[in-house]
């Protein structure tokens, strides 16, 4: 995934509602879970924008996206449900990432994209770091080089 470009205000939504009290990779991921359990309104539709080694989707692909996976398979990275098979009562997980958010529900939309930045941004290090770095003297606060106001 493209590093994108910091945008200030999701930047404090994420680390300021999403994960405000993570401490740790597993807090952060339950964060998450729960944050986009809370947003996304399903179902939704989506279409694959990136392909992934692990799943099977290639770019261009639909996906109707039908919940969320549990919250054990979430703990290393967000996962979807979509309907799969010819009669489309089976459900495959697929990695949030891997999807593109067509709903016109603007939560959702917005939750889908915060996922996104977070990966995109490096997730688990810098916006990490920076919500462990908030919890310490300003003096001490670092991001990418960087002091932290």
């Amino acid at each position: 995934m493209t590093r994108m470009r910091e945008q200030p205000e999701r930047e404090d939504r994420i680390l300021f509602e999403i994960v405000v009290d993570a401490y740790g990779e597993t807090e952060r991921a339950l964060s998450w879970y729960y944050y986009l359990e809370e947003k996304l309104v399903f179902p939704f539709k989506a279409r694959c924008c990136r392909a992934r080694s692990t799943s099977p989707l290639a770019v261009g692909d639909p996906a109707d996206v039908v919940g969320m996976a549990s919250e054990d398979d979430c703990m290393q990275e967000v996962l979807v449900l979509m309907k799969h098979g010819r009669t489309g009562k089976s459900r495959l997980a697929v990695p949030l990432a891997q999807l593109e958010c067509l709903t016109e529900h603007a939560e959702t939309r917005q939750a889908v994209s915060d996922w996104h930045y977070w990966v995109a941004r490096g997730s688990r290090t810098e916006i990490g770091d920076a919500v462990d770095a908030s919890r310490q003297p300003s003096s001490h606060r670092w991001n990418e080089g960087h002091r932290i106001a």
